[in-house]
């Protein structure tokens, strides 16, 4: 069978600034030396390109997980470009096709069943129309967005113009051209890529799924420390739309911190929170369904079984219950004020802390009884 063409560009862009990071970079060191300056503009660089991907070609353009004013769309933009990640529109499709078709060889772009290599970087370096779609139709709402346009429109322009201008013109400011290229130009992409491309191949790899483990997906606290949150990928991939990649107030995820913190100042809006009893009940079933097949090897299986199955349902109950209770409090708040509802908005707000106390309670419980039977 023919392999796809080569797709020589990509792989004459991958090559260089490899062969530069692994042999320019070390022997300029060598020989001339780096100093702190040129260290923190590489590191600002990095931050600069991951967040952009992240926060704004992840979360807010391909996900809709929030909106955002036009000064942060056009900064994200910008920083993007500098990730030479390709266009918006163009990752945000393949993004999109990813999710619906994740492993699947033959429609996931960078499908992990193929293995690393491909997933990592290799599905790049040949031309696998693996489902593309060259009008974008999967980005309809994205080909309405100015800024979109606008930076798909004059991508390699902006690419150009952008991964050069920012290293000379600190490069003439700090007095040493080559060294700044090397590091804040070179190496700074280099490490930007792999730490992006690692949310295609190792956080389908290693780590944990407590999730769900219907797709390769997985949670690995050490990938969201290098990709500015995006670790949490089994989390990401049952909840796609929420702008939290990790939920716990000590997960790593500074993409969502970044966020968080530009509602605080009105610049974005609509954030998107998945609501916490589908959370819990989504992760309640993977725990039983793991503890379940834990329990088979077990001769008291089946007493065990039926134990685990009625503290799951009771967890169920209390979660629905809650749920419940919320939708009615959100919908009387809704129509506060109107003399036709008569809602008692107290006892509603009370009813719904309650429930959720019981929840959180029986949760705690079913997870104790999973341990120890376990």
């Amino acid at each position: 069978m023919n392999k796809p063409r080569l797709l020589w560009l990509n792989i004459t862009v991958f090559a260089s600034t490899t062969l530069v990071a692994l042999i320019g970079v070390p022997f300029y060191g060598f020989f001339y030396g780096f100093d702190i300056w040129q260290l923190l503009a590489m590191l600002a660089g990095i931050i600069i390109c991951e967040i952009s991907i992240t926060a704004g070609y992840h979360r807010l353009w391909a996900h809709k997980a929030y909106q955002a004013h036009w000064l942060v769309r056009v900064i994200l933009a910008i920083g993007g470009t500098y990730a030479v990640q390709n266009s918006i529109l163009h990752w945000s499709s393949d993004h999109r096709r990813h999710h619906r078709h994740v492993d699947n060889d033959q429609k996931d772009p960078y499908s992990a069943g193929r293995g690393f290599w491909y997933s990592h970087i290799g599905w790049m370096l040949r031309d696998y129309q693996t489902g593309q779609d060259s009008n974008y139709n999967n980005c309809k709402d994205l080909k309405k967005d100015r800024i979109v346009m606008w930076q798909h429109n004059n991508y390699m322009f902006l690419v150009f113009f952008i991964n050069f201008a920012i290293p000379t013109l600190l490069g003439l400011w700090h007095g040493d051209l080559i060294g700044m290229l090397l590091l804040a130009g070179v190496l700074r992409l280099v490490i930007s890529h792999h730490f992006t491309f690692f949310i295609n191949s190792l956080a389908h790899i290693w780590g944990k799924q407590p999730y769900s483990d219907k797709n390769t997906a997985r949670d690995n606290s050490l990938l969201a420390f290098l990709t500015m949150g995006e670790g949490y990928h089994n989390y990401h991939h049952c909840f796609q739309r929420d702008y939290r990649n990790g939920i716990r107030w000590y997960q790593f995820d500074p993409t969502k911190w970044l966020i968080s913190a530009l509602y605080g100042l009105g610049l974005t809006t609509n954030l998107y929170r998945t609501p916490v009893e589908r959370i819990e009940a989504i992760r309640a079933e993977m725990t039983l369904k793991r503890t379940a097949q834990k329990l088979q090897r077990l001769p008291n299986a089946d007493i065990l079984l039926l134990r685990l199955q009625a503290e799951y349902e009771a967890l169920l109950t209390k979660i629905n219950a809650f749920a419940q209770a919320k939708r009615e409090w959100i919908e009387a708040n809704r129509s506060k004020g109107s003399i036709m509802e008569g809602y008692d908005y107290e006892a509603l707000k009370k009813r719904v802390e309650q429930l959720k106390q019981n929840f959180l309670e029986q949760k705690k419980n079913w997870m104790m009884l999973n341990a120890r039977i376990a």
